[in-house]
């Protein structure tokens, strides 16, 4: 198993820093988002991008429609109202299974003092992976024309990495504070806006190797799709607060085609 000094710039991202991990949390706490550029050193991304590529053929792509809140269709509002409109996702994923065990990945997600800083940024007691044996490191992959579309999160935080960005497009972009899910706020006439395209959303400026994390359930946000022949991926290390949880089978077989 790989070191985690093997893994991460430990210069540009002293983990154990007290200085470091309060600046960090202070970032995402007024912004709702923290880039830490490069988060990886060049050799553990390049393993990382050899493991993406070599196994690509493996992926299960999917297209699909949904809401931006990740609903069911509410038959109370018209097809057209902003909590109905169908919006587009479409992208190849390899699973936890798919990571070697021998992956940095691995290494990346199992250790103690990045779950350690994790915590202490995102202000979680504990970390834990997920119950289910697909869901806890995900690959992603968005090829030409591929997106994934607008939409709030169900989950409080989310945490990915960089690993190739394409030559064009696959641009993050968000609106921090659109909703207030736990008053039950929705926002609808912000939302139709956006989606009118009469708001102009943030982007995030991400390069491969740089670790983000974001807190997504009450801002909206989207990635544009890919443009030209280079193929943008993308890992999510997912993470839940309590232990034992597993992504449901109806969720596990739209993302994975599989439970």
């Amino acid at each position: 198993m790989q070191k985690l000094a093997e893994i991460i710039n430990m210069t540009a991202n002293p983990i154990n820093d007290p200085t470091f991990i309060a600046q960090s949390k202070s970032t995402l706490e007024a912004f709702g988002a923290l880039v830490l550029s490069d988060f990886l050193l060049p050799q553990a991304l390049d393993s990382i991008k050899c493991e993406g590529i070599n196994h690509k053929h493996l992926a299960y792509y999917t297209a699909n429609k949904h809401n931006v809140y990740l609903t069911k269709i509410d038959p109370e509002f018209a097809v057209d109202h902003p909590r109905n409109r169908l919006i587009t996702s479409s992208k190849g994923c390899i699973t936890d299974e798919d990571i070697p065990s021998n992956s940095a990945l691995r290494a990346l997600y199992n250790a103690t003092d990045f779950q350690d800083f994790l915590c202490a940024v995102l202000g979680e007691k504990r970390l834990y992976p997920y119950a289910d044996s697909l869901s806890s490191i995900n690959l992603h992959y968005a090829s030409q024309g591929q997106e994934l579309g607008w939409h709030f999160d169900n989950s409080s935080f989310a945490i990915t990495l960089l690993v190739q960005k394409p030559l064009a497009g696959g641009v993050f972009e968000y609106i921090e504070e659109m909703r207030d899910a736990d008053k039950g706020e929705m926002n609808y006439s912000g939302v139709e806006k956006l989606l009118n395209h009469q708001i102009t959303p943030k982007t995030l400026g991400i390069e491969a190797g740089d670790l983000v994390l974001f807190r997504g359930r009450n801002a909206i946000h989207r990635v544009t799709p890919t443009q030209g022949d280079i193929t943008r991926m993308l890992v999510v290390l997912a993470y839940n607060a309590q232990p034992d949880i597993s992504l449901s089978e109806t969720a596990r077989m739209t993302f994975y085609g599989r439970i």
